[in-house]
């Protein structure tokens, strides 16, 4: 590949998209009744081109921020190899297929929260970030989205099931970024944006991620009495909750701002998301 076209393909984040497809899948598995393989397929392929849509709008709007941070100064836009106006034609003409790609191979209310999903993450969750540490909730907002059109591309409407398997990840995303902010907090100061660890003290921020942990595991643990998992998955989830929890308890009793404990937490919640959704698509199956 040349380094043109895989700057440009860097510009939507292609891991993301991998980890959204992820989560995605799982709510197709978990929801009931059946949608033809092909149509899946095209539901996955289309929610991955949402999140490269806004992942390219992102790194359009934030190229000068960028350019201040050690983990994003070597992007294709603050590094100078790319054009911004490429960022934005992509962000743009992705948005374009996407939206009727996912109304065609599911059905308009996916699309619909695909539409969602990118409008709060462009314009919601991107410019707050320069304004409030609340931009940690709102930007979980749209993370959380994924799973749901998962469920909504089989079922043709929202349910509690697949609310609940929203909140999953809504909750993951807390503690899991931050660990990122804790671990990068002085990347995110160089830049302006106002991240938790920076407006409050790591014992309040370390507790936000303990109260978010917590509410994690209630959720997972919430599918079982709705009926859309069985037993293995109740009894990984439990095992994966004291896992993920100790991982963030243990932080309580290190030095404040300990990367140390960050970067433990930040792999845990990878190991933990990972083999939640695994044992999901296995029990689901």
């Amino acid at each position: 590949m040349s380094t043109s076209l895989r700057d440009i393909v860097s510009l939507t984040k292609p891991r993301l998209s991998g980890l959204v497809i992820f989560t995605a899948g799982g709510g197709l598995l978990l929801a009931p009744g059946n949608i033809a393989p092909w149509r899946a397929v095209g539901t996955l392929l289309a929610t991955s081109l949402v999140v490269g849509s806004a992942n390219a709008f992102n790194c359009y709007i934030e190229r000068d921020l960028d350019q201040h941070m050690e983990r994003t100064r070597t992007r294709p836009l603050p590094a100078g190899r790319l054009d911004p106006k490429i960022a934005l034609w992509v962000g743009f003409v992705l948005g374009l297929l996407a939206l009727p790609a996912l109304a065609f191979f599911s059905n308009m209310l996916t699309a619909g929260l695909g539409l969602l999903g990118l409008l709060s993450y462009v314009f919601a969750y991107t410019p707050l970030k320069q304004r409030s540490s609340l931009a940690l909730w709102v930007g979980a907002v749209p993370g959380a989205i994924p799973p749901l059109m998962g469920w909504t591309a089989v079922r043709g409407r929202v349910e509690l099931a697949g609310l609940v398997l929203a909140a999953v990840l809504f909750c993951w995303q807390i503690p899991h970024f931050i660990a990122v902010a804790i671990a990068r907090r002085e990347d995110y100061a160089r830049a302006g944006h106002k991240i938790l660890p920076l407006v409050a003290t790591d014992k309040v921020t370390k507790l936000h991620a303990l109260a978010w942990t917590l509410l994690l595991v209630v959720a997972t643990l919430a599918l079982k009495p709705l009926g859309v998992v069985g037993n293995v998955f109740d009894v990984a989830a439990m095992l994966l909750g004291a896992f993920f929890l100790s991982r963030v308890i243990l932080g309580f009793a290190r030095p404040e701002g300990d990367l140390a404990w960050a970067r433990k937490v930040f792999i845990g919640s990878l190991v933990y998301l990972t083999a939640l959704f695994a044992i999901l698509a296995f029990d689901a199956r």
